[in-house]
């Protein structure tokens, strides 16, 4: 027979026990496969064989598909870092501004099939910039959005790329935040000024910039393509540019997001872009 002391303290653990197994259940959905631990980065790579790629714009670079074991896995040559800049093996979601919607990027899709083609002693860093519903006059305005100061950011990561390696391009999707009538008309003016911003920050004139299209799946489809229209017209004028077509890829549902697969299909993308137009041996 059990002691009331017994009693009580079996009961607590019972309590906690059930507390525990409820704390477990609310998990989101979207964060069941979100890794549990970093990996810090013991040997950090020479610097000239690294390939550094900042990762800018809005949530549809910052990713909101569905995490799956399989992005998690970490490649011993993929790099990123964690908030504090911290260099760390790369494993979905890559970014981090907004905890409670991040999701898939294309980012370790896009380094994986990078690497396939690279020579084997190229290591490959990741650096995450993009916000949320952010438009393009806020990045060039600086303009603090969901608590992140976006070009002082991007400046920070810029800093970040000169110190660990050589900065091979810029993947850049952006556009949502600007499919009114006004950022529409202004948008190859203001995409221009804020490339060129990069590149003269980074000190390389010839940087090249990938731009993803805006999906082919809106409530407010005419604009989305007028956009579409838009990026392609300031890319004429720029040859160390690409565009990454997205006239296929899939909504999450919310006719917003790309799902896991278009993330996936648009990092191939845009490593097919970067390694045909502008990988030089």
């Amino acid at each position: 027979m059990m002691t009331a002391p017994v009693l009580k303290y079996r009961f607590l653990w019972l309590v906690s026990l059930a507390f525990f197994s409820c704390s477990q259940k609310i998990v989101p959905e979207r964060m069941t496969y979100f890794p549990k631990m970093k990996i810090k980065v013991e040997t950090i790579p020479v610097k000239e064989k690294t390939w550094v790629f900042i990762m800018a714009g809005q949530s549809n670079m910052a990713g909101r598909g569905q995490v799956e074991w399989e992005d998690t896995i970490p490649h011993p040559r993929i790099f990123t870092i964690d908030s504090t800049g911290n260099l760390i093996l790369a494993k979905e979601p890559l970014h981090f501004y907004e905890p409670t919607l991040t999701g898939l990027d294309c980012g370790m899709s896009f380094a994986r099939n990078l690497l396939e083609k690279a020579p084997a002693d190229i290591t490959i860093l990741l650096l995450p910039t993009a916000v949320g519903g952010s438009s393009i006059s806020q990045w060039l305005g600086d303009s603090v959005h969901r608590q992140v100061k976006l070009y002082s950011n991007f400046l920070e990561k810029l800093a970040i790329a000169k110190r660990y390696g050589t900065l091979k391009g810029i993947l850049w999707h952006q556009g949502e935040s600007d499919t009114n009538e006004e950022g529409i008309v202004q948008y190859p003016e203001r995409l221009q000024k804020l490339l060129g911003q990069f590149r003269a920050d980074a000190g390389l004139i010839s940087l090249p910039i990938l731009l993803g299209e805006l999906g082919s799946y809106s409530n407010n489809q005419k604009n989305w393509d007028l956009l579409n229209k838009a990026i392609h017209i300031y890319s004429l004028s720029d040859k160390n540019s690409a565009i990454i077509k997205t006239g296929d890829l899939v909504h999450k549902g919310d006719q917003l997001h790309f799902n896991a697969k278009g993330q996936r299909e648009m990092g191939k993308r845009f490593a097919n872009a970067w390694w045909q137009q502008f990988y030089q041996p």
